[in-house]
């Protein structure tokens, strides 16, 4: 199982951990649509890095099903937060694949405007919005992978799985999209 690959000139790694202490150029937040904080990702999100980031969301104000948004880190080690909105999952047959594509892509393209270099995501609806995890990670690795096999400035992304059980997913998963040699 594969838990790192260079996908153009791009560094793609699957680890087990705490997305709020990454260093990296911009982490992705689990949001709702109204930006509120709440738990999970979210929740972490919002505590570790202080008032700031609540303040920066209430004035975006609202962000739509499977669209990103930007702020500032306040006190987190990334320099941003990119704060995408997954589908609540009802029964994979209601646009959900589209919605969860649409915010892996639109957070992709926030970075790009931003000239970040790294990236760390959570899995992105797999928890109080019950998107089924295996599911979840093709979606993810799908649209990362072909964001990175275009024309990118991103130089590494990171997926930061909470679980042992769904790091192990994201790397059958990944295996499957990219088999070793390839």
């Amino acid at each position: 199982m594969r838990m790192e690959a260079t996908v153009g000139g791009s560094a793609l790694r699957l680890i087990q951990g705490d997305i709020v202490t990454m260093r990296v150029d911009a982490i992705v937040n689990a949001a709702n649509s109204g930006l509120a904080g709440g738990g999970g990702v979210d929740g972490a999100v919002h505590r570790a890095g202080g008032p700031a980031i609540a303040a920066a969301c209430r004035a975006i104000g609202r962000c739509p099903t499977g669209g990103a948004v930007i702020t500032g880190a306040g006190d987190l080690p990334a320099r941003y937060v990119i704060h995408a909105v997954a589908p609540v999952y009802d029964d994979g047959l209601s646009g959900e694949p589209g919605l969860l594509r649409s915010g892996y892509a639109a957070s992709m393209a926030l970075a790009e405007q931003h000239c970040l270099a790294s990236v760390a995501f959570p899995s992105l609806g797999t928890g109080a919005y019950r998107y089924p995890v295996r599911d979840a990670a093709r979606v993810a690795l799908e649209a990362v992978i072909g964001q990175l096999r275009g024309e990118t400035g991103l130089r590494e992304v990171t997926f930061v799985l909470f679980s042992a059980a769904d790091l192990r997913v994201y790397g059958e998963v990944l295996e499957r999209l990219l088999p070793a040699g390839s």
